[in-house]
């Protein structure tokens, strides 16, 4: 098809050529004289004819030439008519085609938008020479913003120039946009009204562009953009003077004493009126730099959003400050429900422990009494029970908890768990011994136990360690799993319930009668504070030695926590009835290697008993 209409044109410039030639030489041959196409011997010779019919001759002549010209002419503007209405119909029919061509491919060739300011103004199509419809639509960008920020005055019209191949739209003397008759296949219309339906919106983005780039506008903006600094720095001021105001009311408030003078929770003072100052202080001055900033995230995003070449960087601080919080906000309204079903959850077991923690107080305080539980039970046993619901109500709202199915919530869940494992293998075995111990109740709080080489009072039980604080006021720290594998005595479990029997022994030569021996331990016995009566006191003969037996004098109370005074309280009244009663508390031994001495006794004890031995 286009090699047939590229001959088609060849042929009609050649016959506009032709013709062109045959009416130049037409006008030449009318203006020369006859001698100049007619030579002399070429005309009739007759010596009689005059002048006048040689002219006549010449002039039939060239009036024949000039009809077969003219014959020539009409001949040639028939063929010239014959093949332009061939190029025609040849251009329809070219036309045609490409027109189907272009709606073949309207369907997969997308439209490149010529977009200012975000303002989409046409579309192409077609490429132009060697350019692409992109390349295109940058130029025609670039054209309208340069022309739309030109800071001149002076204003060009906008308007359509036409040439033979493309129609120009212009502003002034710059193109800003070239339309083809591709352009105009691809739109369904012709070159000029294409370009009709370009210039309105480009005419009226360009008077936009001017009214917001234009050199008045520039200065209107530079003066709001003064205005809102000093704005700002006013409101800083006036956040300082009334940072001043907060300052000196502090003080007047510690002059005058109208502070509380101590804050004071379980015996820790948490504020006096220093720190209570320096708290205001601090409270007041964060208060100032909050409504700053406050202030600043509102007024710098201003100032940048005044020109038009840093409105994206605005909007981007705005973003960084808003966008934040938006999410957040939304964040918690999304997750209302969630929080809804938490507290449901966390309010059923806290209600739920309360009602055990109830239970657990009656039953320690023995206004509830359940066979085979006994009350220093009731704690242990209540905090295992809030141990397990607290760890079964985590379970339960694990799932509703925020960002629970990330994979940082999730990475944090196992690190904790395998800290927990790796590092609890001693703590969770004596928090067990803890509560092996608790159930089997070797002991009390208070209590005088014996572990081991240890003896002391009970003064903490923990699910950990237990503590002893010994005679000698010494806090042993034993845990609990070393507990478990010691030998427990408990002394006050059995002075309550049945009376702990103390006991100590003493020696005496054969010589002394038994009968006097246990009469003086068991008087010696009563003698002793916290010693009962009932059951009385016993002595027993323990041990047979060679030359002296072994008696030993037990006696019960009920009162262990001043055990070790009790003992030397029951020695010091046996060496007290003993020297009264003459005896020496010395065994066989001294009295084989005596050699006339006076007896082992004080002196007021020898003058009472002279024939003591």
């Amino acid at each position: 098809m286009t090699e047939r209409k590229e001959g088609t044109w060849r042929r009609t410039v050649r016959l506009w050529l032709f013709a062109a030639g045959i009416w130049t030489a037409a006008a030449v041959a009318a203006q020369l004289p006859a001698d100049d196409f007619f030579p002399a011997d070429m005309l009739p010779v007759d010596s009689t004819r005059s002048k006048a019919e040689n002219d006549s001759l010449q002039m039939e002549a060239l009036m024949w030439q000039i009809r077969e010209m003219k014959l020539r002419e009409v001949v040639l503007r028939t063929e010239l008519d014959s093949v332009r209405h061939v190029g025609e119909e040849a251009g329809w029919t070219g036309r045609a085609e490409q027109r189907r061509q272009i709606d073949s491919l309207r369907a997969v060739t997308p439209a490149v938008p010529v977009v200012v300011d975000h303002d989409t103004l046409f579309v192409i199509y077609a490429r132009q020479g060697g350019m692409t419809p992109r390349r295109r639509a940058e130029n025609a960008q670039e054209k309208i913003l340069e022309i739309g920020k030109d800071l001149t005055f002076g204003r060009d019209s906008l308007h359509i120039e036409n040439s033979m191949f493309l129609t120009d739209l212009m502003y002034g003397e710059k193109i800003i946009c070239s339309i083809t008759d591709q352009d105009a296949y691809w739109e369904h219309t012709t070159r000029d009204r294409l370009a009709e339906r370009y210039r309105l919106p480009v005419s009226r983005k360009i008077d936009e562009l001017k009214r917001t780039y234009g050199l008045m506008q520039w200065f209107r903006r530079l003066g709001l953009f003064l205005l809102i600094i000093l704005l700002q720095a006013g409101l800083i001021y006036l956040t300082g003077c009334l940072f001043r105001k907060l300052r000196r009311k502090i003080i007047l408030l510690k002059q005058q004493q109208k502070l509380k003078p101590r804050i004071v929770i379980r015996d820790y003072e948490i504020l006096n009126i220093r720190r209570q100052e320096k708290a205001l202080m601090l409270l007041a001055k964060g208060f100032k730099w909050a409504l700053i900033l406050l202030q600043l995230v509102f007024s710098v995003p201003m100032l940048f959003a005044i020109f038009p070449q840093t409105q994206s960087f605005a909007q981007t601080l705005f973003s960084y400050a808003f966008e934040p919080l938006r999410m957040i906000f939304w964040s918690i309204i999304h997750y209302i429900p969630n929080l809804f079903r938490i507290i449901v959850i966390f309010l059923c077991i806290h209600y739920l422990v309360r009602g055990i923690r109830y239970i657990a107080r009656e039953i320690e305080h023995e206004k509830l009494k359940i066979n085979g539980f006994f009350p220093d039970w009731a704690q242990p046993t209540f905090n295992i029970i809030r141990f397990l619901l607290y760890a079964f109500m985590i379970a339960v709202i694990y799932n509703y908890l925020p960002y629970s199915n990330s994979v940082i919530f999730k990475g944090m869940s196992v690190f904790v768990g395998l800290m927990v494992s790796l590092g609890s293998t001693t703590v969770i075995g004596n928090i067990l011994a803890g509560f092996v111990i608790t159930y089997m109740r070797p002991f009390r709080t208070g209590d005088r136990i014996k572990l081991n080489h240890t003896e002391g009072h009970v003064i903490e039980k923990s699910p950990f360690v237990t503590r002893l604080r010994t005679p000698k006021n010494e806090i042993v720290t034993i845990p609990n799993s070393q507990v478990m594998s010691s030998n427990i005595t408990n002394h006050s479990s059995s002075a309550r319930i049945y009376g702990l029997i103390i006991h100590t022994e003493v020696g005496f030569g054969f010589n002394v009668p038994r009968e006097q021996v246990c009469r003086l331990l068991i008087e010696a016995a009563l003698k002793t504070p916290c010693v009962l009566s009932d059951p009385k006191p016993f002595v027993l003969e323990t041990e047979l030695k060679d030359s002296y037996p072994l008696y030993q004098i037990n006696a019960c109370v009920k009162e262990v926590d001043n055990l070790p005074a009790i003992y030397s309280d029951l020695n010091r009244h046996i060496h007290d009835v003993f020297q009264e009663a003459g005896i020496e508390l010395v065994l066989p031994h001294y009295y084989a290697g005596r050699d006339g001495n006076p007896p082992a006794m004080p002196p007021e004890y020898r003058e009472k008993h002279p024939d003591g031995e």
